[in-house]
């Protein structure tokens, strides 16, 4: 028993040691033992822990790669939601930015005192980390900011990333959740994509796809190799109410750096917005030199107080904002000007231009934005302009070149009646939209059908534009509600619309029906509603009526919820029409309630998690929705394309060019008993 002990403080001396030579060598860049010396204790533990496997823990350095590949990634839950930022392009948008947050100040603040975080936006992949009792139990990617993949085993392989906490001169936090950025220096990418086109392989276009690629490797092994590495930059410490740990960005920074994580060393503390206008216009530059990649920077308030107070947007944090650098640009010229009427009663100006190749897809539309924005721009038809890609996904005009402008042009202006109804649009005191307030306008109703079938809402597969725009001008839908008593009769007589078609979509629009709470609630379109904010509202309050009771300050109350949105939701809820909808879709059998899922018979298996599979053709009594419900409850992945990564193809009646070229890759066929075998479960006979 002696012995035992004595090897037990050995081993425990050996993994403090090794933990802070890699501190020192991953992290601070300042090694304090050799190399020879370190490999030497390693071996040593390595030794203890073969001869002692009960001595054997998780946070030991010899386990950052001991893992067998994994068969899948399962899908976690994040604790406290991943938000993506809003950008900036500019710095006369930063201004605005700060205009913005001011405003929405709920008390008031001495803005002589405020101070922001500049730090540099890394080009990576986001990364939440959790830490119980200090040990490292989940690394998770971002996913869809609520939920995540759980690839804890590649992320252990990160040397710069602590498997244990260092809590020397901290008192021990039972739980620590940290956020970061996983990147791939420059020099270890070239060196990567000098190997694979040594070994024939194809080559990864960059550094950002590289690491989103690695991590998502089911061997840890390969993800060692390829020597990733981590940045911190977000802690939250839950259940800690007095912030008397950290009461700022700035000092949460700090605290993480002392608990062994590497933070970027060129963040900087800023007294104004001037001041973070130097840093950006610096790194802007700067970039060009930088080791890694780095695609703009972060501003956020430093006090931690101000940042509780505003809040969240429904998709973004009111503190912070991403000022990213400028976009690709390009000459074009405006051939029309429209206006699109949204599901909001939005009426936003479209410009509609000669096709231009911008980051590598053809555009031939931007927005305009507003009217204001398109009266500082003094766009006309026939100019010519400058467009880019917002945040390298929406085209918008950045400026006329006047010098270019043809003689005969007249500027635009902005409609007083609504386009497509007719009525008189307003533009509220204090907003920048204009809108049609007439709820029977055609627009809004075709907006609010084509959120609600969207994928994150109801995901009714088979209705789009197109369709909607039959529905609604033919008068076979005056609501979402409508959708539910459509026929196929009805149906057959719309456009490129026959028989079975029809009898498949009235089964589509009936089925969804079983969609969860959540995405109801988001498909409600509800102002400033997202995905995330309805996935959380609806944790929160499990059942309509409890939404549609709550009062406003108890909206408010939950966690990522502002005011702005609680007022949307409380508004909306205590419009008569909406309520006479809540009182439809519940007659009809929309899911107004959190439950279990319809689809719980499988679990994951071995036959079937990883694998990716497409359905084609008509299966004898399983609908496609079924069979992918089942797939993907398994862990596999059901996708709608044929390629050299599918491992199977579900062939029913009438199968198509699907099948086709599926048998010209040799892929696997197979039908829908051999499916059920594969699920190892008995298709239940319907009476």
């Amino acid at each position: 028993m002696i012995q035992v002990n004595a090897q037990s403080q050995r081993v425990e001396e050996l993994r403090k040691l090794l933990q802070q030579a890699s501190y020192a060598y991953y992290v601070l860049d300042s090694p304090i033992m050799e190399d020879t010396i370190y490999d030497r204790l390693y071996r040593e533990l390595q030794e203890l822990e073969k001869k002692y496997p009960n001595l054997v823990t998780s946070d030991s350095p010899t386990q950052r790669v001991g893992e067998r590949p994994a068969t899948h990634f399962s899908s976690v839950r994040h604790n406290i939601p991943l938000y993506s930022l809003e950008n900036a392009f500019n710095v006369e948008e930063l201004q605005s930015w700060n205009q913005r947050w001011i405003r929405h100040l709920p008390t008031p603040h001495s803005l002589t005192e405020v101070e922001y975080v500049a730090e540099l936006k890394i080009d990576g992949a986001a990364l939440a980390l959790t830490y119980q009792n200090g040990v490292l139990v989940r690394g998770a990617t971002r996913g869809d900011g609520i939920t995540g993949e759980d690839i804890t085993p590649n992320v252990r392989t990160i040397r710069s990333i602590p498997l244990r906490l260092n809590f020397e001169g901290i008192e021990p936090i039972e739980k620590v959740e940290v956020r970061g950025e996983v990147f791939l220096p420059l020099e270890v990418f070239r060196q990567i994509n000098q190997k694979r086109q040594k070994a024939g392989e194809q080559l990864f276009a960059n550094p950002r796809n590289a690491v989103a690629g690695t991590l998502r490797q089911l061997d840890p092994r390969v993800v060692a190799q390829r020597q990733l590495d981590f940045f911190a930059y977000t802690l939250h410490i839950p259940g800690l109410d007095d912030r008397s740990i950290a009461n700022t960005q700035w000092e949460s920074l700090e605290l993480l750096q002392k608990l062994g994580f590497r933070v970027d060393i060129n963040h900087k503390l800023c007294s104004s917005v001037d001041e973070v206008a130097q840093y950006y216009q610096y790194w802007n530059t700067e970039r060009l030199n930088s080791p890694y990649m780095t695609d703009g920077v972060v501003v956020k308030l430093n006090a931690f107080k101000l940042q509780e107070q505003l809040g969240f947007t429904q998709k973004f944090p009111r503190w912070a904002i991403a000022l990213k650098y400028a976009a690709e640009e390009a000459p074009t010229r405006v051939e029309n000007i429209m206006v699109n009427v949204g599901r909001t009663g939005a009426l936003t100006p479209l410009a509609e231009m000669r096709p231009v190749q911008l980051a590598g897809t053809t555009v031939s539309r931007a927005t305009l934005h507003n009217s204001d924005r398109l009266q500082e721009l003094d766009i006309r038809i026939g100019d010519t302009v400058i467009v880019r890609k917002a945040g390298e996904i929406i085209p918008e005009v950045v400026r006329v070149i006047k010098e270019l402008r043809p003689d005969d042009t007249e500027p635009f202006i902005m409609p007083t009646n609504c386009p497509v109804c007719g009525q008189p649009v307003v533009r509220e005191l204090g907003e920048v939209v204009t809108r049609c307030v007439n709820a029977s306008c055609p627009a809004i109703l075709k907006g609010e059908i084509e959120h609600w079938v969207s994928r994150d809402a109801l995901d009714i597969k088979g209705i789009g534009e197109k369709l909607v725009h039959q529905l609604v001008d033919k008068g076979l839908v005056h609501s979402v509600a409508d959708l539910y008593d459509l026929t196929e009769e009805q149906l057959c007589g719309l456009e490129r619309m026959g028989k079975r078609s029809a009898e498949k979509l009235v089964q589509v629009i009936r089925e969804s029906k079983n969609q969860p709470w959540s995405r109801v609630l988001y498909g409600l379109g509800i102002r400033h509603v997202g995905s995330v904010n309805a996935q959380l509202l609806s944790e929160k309050f499990t059942t309509v009526d409890k939404l549609a009771s709550a009062k406003q300050s108890d909206i408010e109350g939950v966690y990522g919820i502002g005011v702005e949105i609680a007022q949307s939701v409380y508004q909306w809820f205590h419009i008569s029409a909406n309520q006479n909808l809540i009182i439809r879709l519940e007659t009809i059998g929309i899911q107004l309630a959190t439950g279990k899922s319809v689809h719980t018979r499988t679990e994951p298996n071995s036959q079937i998690a990883g694998k990716t599979f497409v359905i084609t053709g008509t299966l004898p009594t399983l609908k496609r929705d079924e069979a992918k419900a089942m797939i993907q409850k398994a862990g596999g992945k059901v996708t709608d394309t044929v390629s050299k990564k599918t491992d199977f193809i579900v062939v029913g009646a009438d199968a198509g060019s699907k099948l086709e070229k599926a048998q010209s890759l040799g892929i696997k066929q197979l039908d829908e008993a051999n499916l059920l075998e594969m699920l190892m479960i008995q298709k239940t006979v319907k009476s």
